[in-house]
């Protein structure tokens, strides 16, 4: 058996949850050594700065000792390594797998930097009605593409959107985003069913 690969993880972030979904889905989860790492903005993890400078999770430390980051990065290494389909060689499929990676990474991006914003002891509220905006707003369209969820081919778009819409269950439940997005939760509710998604599920910890 080949030599675990080391993944700096935790059972919160988002991030982790995409590389950890992948890592399912392409049956490659007993390769990974899971180290639970903390990666907090204001006190840099000096463990983690050992394999990553930036003190970012997720980092995967590589059989060979070298390190690959970030999630991004990370999913397609393992989709390469495993031979898997999870990213589309090329064509309208390739694009529109991307397209959706990115669209839920920047979702990502901005439902953290909402929940920052209003942790701070006097949260600006025009930034906290900017990010409300962006966010129900890609909702918007994403409920409009959700046919095309269901129709194309699972990929990394597919696993980026459910680790975006399952963050924000977490951290924004009060949000109640589903009425305003119907088509796009009954295509969640099924993703959510997937065992790579059940198995994975944001906990404290």
């Amino acid at each position: 058996m080949a030599q675990a690969m080391k993944l700096h993880w935790s059972p919160k972030s988002p991030y982790v949850r995409k590389v950890m979904v992948c890592a399912h889905e392409l049956g490659l989860l007993p390769r990974l050594e899971l180290v639970r790492s903390v990666a907090a903005m204001r006190k840099p993890n000096p463990a983690l700065m050992a394999d990553n400078p930036l003190s970012k999770i997720p980092t995967l430390v590589r059989e060979d000792g070298s390190t690959l980051f970030d999630s991004i990065v990370i999913c397609e290494y393992l989709n390469d390594l495993a031979g898997g389909a999870l990213f589309p060689p090329r064509g309208e499929p390739r694009w529109q797998a991307l397209r959706w990676q990115a669209f839920g990474d920047g979702l990502l991006d901005a439902l953290i930097l909402w929940r920052n914003e209003r942790e701070r002891e006097v949260p600006l509220q025009d930034l906290l009605a900017a990010f409300e905006l962006k966010t129900r707003a890609s909702l918007h369209m994403l409920d409009d593409e959700a046919q095309a969820l269901r129709d194309a081919p699972f990929s990394i778009g597919h696993v980026t959107l459910g680790c975006a819409l399952g963050y924000l269950d977490y951290r924004f439940d009060t949000l109640g985003w589903r009425p305003s997005a119907p088509a796009l939760a009954a295509w969640f509710e099924t993703l959510r069913a997937r065992p790579s998604f059940a198995a994975t599920e944001p906990v404290e910890g």
